[in-house]
């Protein structure tokens, strides 16, 4: 017959670490806060420029920064995962991330997180919407013109075609070191980071998406060519209970 059900050590040492983190961490997390409110125990500092990991104070460190920003994420990495080896698909994510992070550096931005096979970058200043949304049409343009037609003549059958989404939305984020001792990096909190990495993951006619605020407050050299609107209105989309008008772009220009 079957003796007693034993729990293996393990299990009872992940409870019991739990217990004792939530019980000795708890001091260190105060009253939740509406928006608009600081602990006055927390480092807050604005930023001037874009913060590397090691200007924010791991424990309570924050910056908060007026900032623009861009996610470019290349679509269907899994189904070029699920089809070709592991080396390939590599090749490519590598290609397409290359090229973005060139290109956002090149318009002035800031790369402050990769995920996967999406880049973030954060541009600040006076003209830091019309720079993102150059580099965003710079980004299109190396994936038209330059990636895709160089993998279709290195694999004469490859049959992924490359396709991406770019997000960019612009307000105050508070920058802060998320993680453990030796093993952390910078997150931006906020909605201008949420949304643009929302919107980065839309997949339409067009490959580019703004907000309004964005919109808005871009210069004309990325808003029309001629007399022609590269821009359509996409109307409303709701993320997270606020409701958002978008345009998107099919456009595209070499750097």
């Amino acid at each position: 017959m079957l003796g007693p059900t034993r729990w293996p050590r393990a299990v009872s040492s992940s409870a019991s670490f739990t217990v004792d983190f939530v019980v000795h961490r708890s001091a260190d997390i105060g009253s939740p806060r509406v928006s608009g409110s600081t602990s006055a125990s927390s480092a807050v500092v604005k930023g001037q420029t874009v913060p590397e990991t090691d200007d924010v104070v791991l424990r309570n460190g924050a910056v908060t920064l007026d900032a623009t920003y861009l996610y470019a994420d290349m679509a269907d990495s899994t189904g070029l995962a699920q089809r070709y080896e592991k080396e390939v698909t590599a090749k490519v994510i590598r290609c397409y991330l290359n090229a973005a992070s060139r290109l956002i550096r090149h318009r002035g931005g800031e790369i402050r997180s990769f995920d996967g096979d999406r880049v973030m970058g954060i541009f600040i200043g006076a003209s830091k919407n019309t720079s993102a949304v150059k580099a965003a049409l710079n980004i299109s343009w190396a994936v038209t013109k330059v990636i895709q037609p160089k993998l279709e003549a290195k694999w004469s059958n490859f049959g992924w075609k490359m396709d991406h989404g770019i997000g960019i939305d612009t307000g105050e984020s508070l920058l802060v070191r998320g993680g453990v001792w030796g093993n952390n990096d910078l997150i931006s909190i906020g909605s201008a980071p949420n949304i643009a990495a929302k919107l980065s993951e839309e997949r339409a006619h067009q490959s580019i998406f703004v907000t309004r605020a964005i919109y808005d407050c871009m210069g004309d050299e990325v808003k029309v060519t001629g007399t022609t609107n590269m821009w359509a209105n996409l109307g409303s989309i709701v993320f997270g209970g606020k409701t958002l008008t978008h345009y998107g772009s099919a456009y595209n220009w070499g750097p």
